[in-house]
């Protein structure tokens, strides 16, 4: 295996797949096309490092969470994590990649004050997983008024160990070196370059972050760095071979992302309208100014002299699944595919076949595993119209709790009580107004007693049919010369909203107003 002083099969598959690819037009007003492919560090939730028993505590002090391997004194070797390994099996089964039943790990050569050792531990040639794919939503109600499905080939899946962190004293004109971060566990997924503008991207990060949050394998802090992504950005003409790329390093948040791959776009655009060229470089993105600015060149590719982990032997797994499955691995595959849990793309097609909600609706549960478990307790109460709970729930409830600043799991309102609130409103004893006041009542007021009592106590019942034909009749003798400017006037809906206006006030919003609204004009067109 030539592996010395060469760039690596997965880096070339990479420019090899971004050259080829073919992807459905998703234009510019002036013609050009968008392509991004991204490529995410996810830290493996692992108590100990991936090559020692170091531990991993996030936010510890500097330099406390360091050993002996991390730190590179001369004879110390690395110990693979097995937690680490069937954490990047999980994974690969969850985005249906093709797990290789044996990988190597390799030396990837750089010198940088935060890696000791002037090496890290990575996979290239032969990586834990390859040819996956993700499917997944785009959705931003404020950018889309409907929910499109994208889908994307994750190409790779490898095991890494992380670097230390430099921390940059300007006041002192300094560096500070915290190694804390040194062996952190990482798997990195390298995707293939079919996204088109920053919203993809940022639902796409989403999505990968909801799966591995669901199986475990990662907690997604963005904001402690457990999730960074990498964007590579292009534009090109239609039909034409692929822009010059640049890459954007360590995004950590999906606002981020969304600003620094549409800032990219559009400041490749300009450049090429005016008649230049895209320089091929790694730039960062700087939330002031809300740009991406260079950090390097990448005109000449870096030598990092890739080579064999001479330390640890080939990782070797196999699948009791498979026929004729010869024993011979560390690990076996199917003892984690069957205790996968559910996905996220399946609890949401669960969900509409199950409740008949809507997919937005869908998308909100699903992103928010404190409103899915209170809307299945919701529902497992009774036979509620899923359509009146989740109108209930999204708009009623959340606005109050928004209010408050009280989150749905620590909500006062419990979902045996709310779905009381949904009972009385389903079979008509409440109107929309009360089912506010009441839910007002015991989320802002505390109210101990249960909703049925607050509503029967306050007299707060809905007003029957014949309740309100005698209030209505009692309301038009009273306004007399209302009900005249009615008959002949020519803007007769600002009238009748007047009349309901007295009906309303009358019944102190206890009435239907739907009803109100046909017995005015039943009895104004008599």
């Amino acid at each position: 295996m030539k592996y010395y002083w060469k760039l690596g099969k997965h880096l070339q598959n990479v420019l090899r797949h971004y050259s080829n690819t073919q992807y459905k037009p998703h234009l510019h007003s002036d013609g050009w096309e968008a392509v991004i492919g991204l490529e995410i560090h996810a830290h493996i939730s692992s108590a100990s490092k991936l090559f020692s028993p170091v531990g991993t505590k996030y936010g510890a002090p500097p330099n406390s969470q360091v050993g002996i391997f991390e730190s590179a004194h001369p004879g110390t070797l690395p110990v693979l994590n097995k937690k680490c390994v069937e954490a990047g099996i999980k994974t690969a089964l969850a985005f249906g990649a093709t797990i290789n039943k044996m990988s190597i790990f390799d030396r990837k050569h750089y010198f940088y004050p935060d890696l000791p050792a002037g090496y890290q531990i990575t996979q290239l040639d032969y990586p834990l997983a390859n040819n996956g794919r993700l499917e997944f939503i785009v959705y931003n109600s404020s950018v889309h008024k409907h929910p499109y499905r994208h889908s994307v080939e994750l190409m790779q899946i490898q095991l890494e160990e992380d670097s230390g962190k430099s921390i940059h004293d300007d006041c002192n004109n300094r560096v500070l070196v915290d190694l804390n971060r040194a062996g952190q566990p990482l798997m990195e997924l390298v995707f293939a370059p079919e996204l088109h503008n920053g919203e993809e991207a940022a639902a796409m990060v989403k999505e990968v972050a909801l799966i591995l949050t669901r199986i475990g394998t990662c907690n997604c802090h963005m904001y402690e760095g457990s999730l960074r992504v990498d964007a590579n950005v292009s534009v090109h003409r239609p039909d034409e071979p692929l822009g010059t790329r640049t890459e954007v390093k360590n995004l950590n948040s999906l606002r981020s992302l969304v600003k620094a791959v549409d800032f990219e776009i559009e400041r490749q655009l300009n450049i090429l309208e005016c008649g230049g060229s895209v320089t091929c470089e790694t730039r960062s993105f700087d939330t002031l100014s809300q740009k991406t600015v260079s950090m390097r060149d990448k005109d000449v590719i870096q030598d990092y002299r890739f080579m064999p982990e001479p330390n640890l032997l080939p990782l070797r797994l196999h699948d009791s699944l498979e026929p004729n499955c010869l024993y011979d691995g560390a690990l076996d595959i199917n003892e984690l595919r069957v205790v996968m849990p559910e996905l996220p793309e399946a609890t949401r097609q669960r969900l509409m076949k199950d409740y008949g909600i809507t997919l937005e609706n869908a998308i909100l549960f699903v992103n928010n595993d404190d409103l899915l478990n209170y809307f299945i307790a919701v529902m497992s109460c009774s036979e509620h119209n899923s359509h009146i709970v989740c109108n209930l729930m999204l708009n009623n409830l959340l606005g109050t709790l928004n209010n408050i600043n009280v989150d749905i799991k620590d909500s006062p309102l419990t979902a045996s009580a709310f779905s009381e609130i949904v009972d009385l409103q389903q079979s008509g004893k409440i109107v929309p107004n009360i089912t506010q006041q009441v839910i007002n009542a015991i989320c802002i007021g505390r109210d101990l007693r249960t909703p049925t009592q607050i509503v029967y106590e306050n007299n707060w019942l809905q007003l029957s049919h014949d309740d309100l034909e005698d209030l209505v009749e009692s309301i038009l003798s009273a306004n007399e010369q209302l009900v005249e400017t009615y008959k002949t006037s020519k803007k007769k809906k600002k009238l009748l909203k007047a009349l309901m206006g007295k009906v309303k006030e009358a019944t102190d919003s206890r009435a239907n107003m739907k009803v109100v609204n046909d017995i005015l004009l039943q009895k104004l067109r008599s």
